[in-house]
């Protein structure tokens, strides 16, 4: 009995795990909850695409912010009309962890 509650107990850690990471980044296409992470970028506070938290060190996503052609991974214009993607700057729990650089963004 006491070792069927401990394979259990597994199952259901690793089936908790596996949800909580199914939605985070994804390296292979630069995005995050089937959002892209380049391109035009909008801040806000309250329904975000991707919830993002900015970090010193061993970041998700290096980030570039531009003012024109955002068109490659980490690239970001940040607008406040037509975004492609709305983010939300968090300290805690966030979908992606950045890093602001002034050259060579994207993936590290």
């Amino acid at each position: 009995m006491k070792r069927l509650f401990i394979v259990l107990s597994a199952v259901l850690v690793a089936a908790v795990a596996g949800v909580a990471w199914a939605g985070s980044f994804s390296k292979s296409d630069c995005s995050s909850n089937g959002h892209k992470l380049y391109g035009k970028i909008k801040e806000v506070t309250s329904f975000p695409d991707v919830k993002v938290q900015v970090v010193t060190s061993f970041p998700d996503l290096k980030v570039k912010k531009v003012t024109s052609f955002p068109d490659k991974c980490g690239l970001w214009q940040m607008t406040d009309s037509f975004p492609d993607t709305k983010v939300q700057f968090v300290t805690s729990f966030p979908d992606v962890k950045i890093q602001y650089v002034d050259s060579f963004p994207g993936v590290p």
